[in-house]
């Protein structure tokens, strides 16, 4: 089910009228049943892989946690790693290692095909695959305790509304929300409205109005377009990914906050990082997180001296790069943020004096914004591209071709109308310090928002409904 339909909202309206009328082990059974229709709906057979997963992890936590030797604990957390990692590695890699291997084969004279398979990948399988291992490693290294009850960790690993798209939740943090009594609904409903609002703004004002921008320019030859198209799809595409994934998270916030729960923020205004590092902590952070909590820091993050410490960075990047998808741009996309990562680390390293105080001045820090944004936005380049040929060609059209058509006054005059109200919004909330600043305004200030919003789902529609781009991770 997808956020933006009539089908999800008249099944969370059912979930939430019957959720006020039950006890706690009530509503836990009713949001157990829901999260299995909720993704049921999409394709029935894959269940089967959340229950897998959720059955392995299960024991092996209380294995870990009941075992009294080191070795034995790794050893049954090994069944954990491998059991998801093969899955997630079968229906997410296989295809594009089968066919790089057969293509790597022939390079050196040896015409080994290997057979491909048709199999689809199953919505979320990344992110919930990326939950129950941190809930295993957590409790492996003593930070969770594992619970003793079967369906309350069940609803853990398929919890609706952050199930297909995140946040990816650390069982310390959902887990116990789980198992105790939760707030009324009265006591969320204000917070939980306006995450509701801005998340559907973002994502059928935002999203789906840049995507036709954004498909009309990638889908055509590279030979048709000019360097300012390709550049005003780029702009077009970074605020679709971004509004139509934050979007996504603010719904699952705020639909989780009607029912009491709080997940984590996964967005925090990434278009006004001025480094990378401020980024990955502003950009899909509950991701961000995992890789370096499960990944950066037992490589040995920046403990083992400046030359490993950009290794890690390196090693880090390409594998959450891998995450996203089982392709060379992907790959590439990951390969640019370590490099990024590494050079404004080593820039810090040199940087001193006066060098810094210029940088860290208020004119400065501006520049160093909009500087870094057009280095995230040649990265949404590598993101977007169906292949690495097509950026190359792209990359020579930019430098190139600098004819302005009609169709980038019309495209830019669509951007600026649809995001420029957004980054507006964000920057006030940026400047006070405070993400939920419009919950605590003035209800006049409140109200001509939330008026905003509505008018503009109700004027501007986007002519097709789009699927969440992550909704593919």
């Amino acid at each position: 089910m997808l956020f933006n339909s009539f089908i999800f909202w008249i099944f969370f309206l059912i979930i939430i009228v019957a959720y006020r009328y039950l006890p706690h082990q009530g509503q836990n059974r009713l949001l157990l049943a829901g999260s299995y229709i909720f993704y049921g709906y999409w394709d029935y057979r894959y269940l089967s892989l959340i229950f897998i997963s959720t059955i392995i992890d299960y024991f092996v936590a209380t294995g870990i946690y009941n075992s009294s030797e080191q070795q034995q604990k790794k050893r049954i957390l090994l069944i954990s790693i491998c059991a998801n990692l093969g899955m997630l590695g079968f229906f997410k890699y296989y295809n594009f290692f089968a066919v790089e291997m057969s293509e790597l084969l022939l390079l050196i004279g040896l015409p080994v095909p290997i057979k491909t398979l048709n199999i689809v990948l199953p919505v979320g399988i990344s992110f919930y695959t990326f939950q129950t291992m941190s809930y295993t490693i957590d409790v492996y290294r003593g930070k969770t305790v594992p619970t003793s009850r079967f369906l309350d960790f069940a609803l853990y690993v398929s919890f609706f509304p952050q199930l297909v798209a995140g946040p990816i939740e650390r069982s310390y943090n959902l887990l116990p929300q789980i198992l105790e009594k939760r707030p009324q609904l009265k006591e969320n409903l204000v917070e939980g409205i306006y995450h509701i609002c801005i998340g559907m703004f973002k994502k059928v004002v935002i999203a789906d109005n840049m995507a036709p921008i954004v498909n009309s320019v990638f889908s055509r030859p590279v030979s048709d377009l000019s360097g300012p198209e390709i550049m005003v799809g780029i702009y077009a595409f970074a605020f679709q990914i971004y509004g139509d994934f934050s979007g996504y998270s603010s719904i699952a916030q705020g639909i989780a906050k009607l029912m009491g729960f709080n997940l984590s923020w996964n967005f925090k205004m990434p278009y006004f990082a001025s480094n990378p590092s401020d980024f990955w902590q502003r950009w899909h952070i509950t991701l961000s997180a995992w890789l370096r909590d499960y990944l950066y820091v037992p490589l040995g993050g920046n403990r083992l001296g400046k030359l490993l410490t950009l290794r890690n960075l390196m090693l880090t990047m390409l594998l959450g790069g891998l995450w996203h998808g089982a392709g060379w741009t992907f790959i590439a996309w990951g390969f640019y943020h370590g490099l990024l990562l590494i050079a404004y680390r080593v820039f810090e390293f040199k940087q001193q004096g006066v060098a810094r105080k210029l940088m860290e001045h208020r004119v400065g820090k501006g520049l160093r914004i909009i500087f870094f944004f057009h280095l995230i936005c040649f990265s949404w380049l590598l993101f977007r591209a169906d292949s690495i040929d097509q950026v190359w060609a792209m990359m020579g059209v930019l430098v190139t071709n600098f004819e302005i058509t009609n169709f980038v006054y019309y495209a830019s005059g669509m951007l600026i109308f649809f995001a420029a109200p957004l980054v507006a919004l964000e920057y006030w909330i940026e400047k006070s310090g405070d993400l939920l600043k419009v919950v605590n305004s003035h209800w006049l200030v409140r109200a001509s928002i939330y008026s905003y919003f509505a008018v503009m789902l109700w004027v501007f529609p986007p002519l097709t409904n789009q699927v969440f781009i992550y909704f593919q991770f």
